[in-house]
């Protein structure tokens, strides 16, 4: 005799049935959410809500988050689901003023989280909550003010010298070479990274086994489990909670830990200054270092967090955004051309010094970088979360305490009433006179407000040195394995090409 009827595999039956339609009713419980707002939702699906190509790691989430604010085409936001869990995509631009700016307070920490117990991936000043966010910000300002970016290039033009003897050595002449550039950029970034931080000659560009860059990669590693990871860090903080997942990977956080912690003792030992993010650590932890902020210590993992970050951050987005600019100026020669004369006319007027003066006067080389970030994005979506409950102006619309807010920042990049003909590469779009009628709150590929990436300028300035340095004696082509048109990683959480790289033919020219 079985527990319900005779049969054990009938029971069986019974059992199972109950079990998945009580998930079902327990999954889609809160479908419906913004239906009975007056919202307009996109309709979900049970179980995953509108995340299913996510999760099956079929669709990048930058494109599922632009899918989003196109279905809300005509309203100022749209409401979605992350599982069971509603969230609100905001399309207005005054809206997402308000939430990233006007009323920041509301909004002032990031939806996604690593575990709190996790303190590299999560005491960091990216993923840190308020009030710590805010002191931790104040001070680590100072590090990237524009004095100390120009000794820091000081740095940063050694490393382009080393790029340039390393392309040199492989004799890119005639045909030139193919290459893969998105692995060639994030050396030359790491290697940056490595010297204006840390104070360490990482030399990766000529090291092919240099531990930075092999455990960055394995941070950006795009495979299922190291994808859904990074998914799970901006999606489903609470899945990270319980399984203990790890920001930067088990292998990557025990190497950083060790060596950023090795680095801080050293110049604690030697008393030696160099005016990088070592010696602002240092200085800190000597102030603060009896004080517990917010369960914040400037001590141990929480003072690693900040280089930790700061590592990966840097050389992962300046090393894209540069391997992006490569690509498109690849494909259209005459913003090449135009480019390379505006940079060797600049080298004619420096006797061949790349300077940072000289770095920031280049018009035409922050025009098509600006229009890479418009392109490519490398975090291509903001995601928010409301710390309290929120009126949204001049709507009977009320944000409950606790709810995601995201914001689509391919979305607003490629809306053709911001940006006509979107998908096209128009550096014209940042020329002086055009700037000057781009919507405020259309273009921000470094996220807006009190919030904005603290290290966007250092960031811009290593990938603008980084171009110069290969255009001013190199040419890029397509060659046979390159991607056209670009096809983004559905794995990738950043804005990653397919295959997690991009390959170009660089041959060296004649520049007399």
């Amino acid at each position: 005799m079985a527990l319900i009827t005779a049969y054990w595999g009938l029971d069986g039956i019974i059992i199972l049935a109950t079990l998945l339609i009580t998930l079902y009713l327990y999954m889609t419980r809160k479908f419906g959410y913004w239906r009975k707002r007056g919202v307009r939702e996109a309709t979900p699906t049970p179980f995953f809500g509108n995340f299913t190509d996510c999760m099956l790691m079929k669709k990048n989430p930058s494109h599922l988050m632009k899918d989003l604010y196109d279905q809300g085409e005509g309203v100022p936001y749209i409401g979605f689901y992350l599982l069971d869990k509603p969230c609100l995509m905001i399309r207005d631009r005054e809206i997402v003023k308000n939430v990233l700016v006007k009323d920041f307070n509301y909004f002032s920490d990031r939806y996604g989280s690593p575990d709190t117990n996790d303190r590299l991936g999560y005491a960091n000043l990216f993923f840190i909550k308020n009030p710590v966010w805010k002191f931790l910000r104040t001070k680590l300002t100072p590090t990237f003010t524009s004095g100390k970016l120009k000794k820091m290039f000081e740095l940063m033009t050694e490393c382009g010298k080393n790029l340039d003897a390393y392309l040199d050595l492989l004799i890119l002449e005639d045909k030139g070479m193919n290459i893969q550039v998105k692995d060639l950029t994030a050396k030359f970034a790491t290697d940056i990274i490595g010297i204006t931080a840390y104070g360490l000659n990482v030399n990766s560009l000529n090291n092919p086994d240099a531990e930075f860059r092999k455990y960055g990669k394995k941070i950006f590693e795009y495979n299922i489990i190291r994808g859904f990871e990074l998914l799970s860090m901006f999606f489903f903080p609470t899945i990270v909670r319980w399984t203990g997942m790890r920001t930067f990977g088990k292998e990557a956080t025990g190497f950083l830990r060790s060596v950023l912690w090795e680095t801080l003792t050293e110049r604690i030992k030697t008393g030696q200054k160099r005016n990088d993010l070592i010696d602002t650590l240092i200085e800190l932890q000597n102030t603060y270092k009896d004080q517990n902020i917010g369960g914040f210590k400037f001590d141990g993992d929480d003072l690693v967090a900040q280089a930790a970050v700061f590592f990966t951050a840097g050389y992962e987005t300046s090393s894209s955004v540069m391997a992006f600019t490569l690509y498109e100026i690849a494909i259209h020669s005459e913003i090449q051309n135009r480019l390379r004369k505006e940079i060797l006319d600049a080298l004619h007027e420096t006797d061949g010094k790349i300077t940072y003066d000289m770095v920031m006067s280049l018009p035409y080389l922050d025009m098509v970088v600006s229009e890479t970030l418009r392109m490519y994005p490398p975090l291509a979506f903001l995601d928010r979360v409301a710390v309290d409950t929120y009126k949204v102006p001049n709507s009977d619309l009320v944000i409950e305490k606790g709810t995601p807010i995201y914001i689509s920042m391919q979305g607003m990049h490629y809306n053709p009433e911001f940006f006509p003909d979107p998908e096209r590469y128009d550096p014209e779009r940042f020329s002086e006179e055009n700037k000057r009628i781009i919507q405020p709150c259309t273009y921000f590929p470094f996220g807006e407000g009190p919030r904005i990436c603290i290290g966007a300028r250092m960031g811009l300035l290593q990938t603008k040195l980084g171009i110069i340095t290969i255009l001013s004696k190199y040419e890029v082509e397509p060659c046979e394995k390159t991607l056209i048109p670009m096809v983004l990683d559905p794995k990738g959480t950043l804005t990653s090409p397919m295959g997690g790289d991009i390959c170009l033919n660089i041959r060296k020219i004649n520049t007399y």
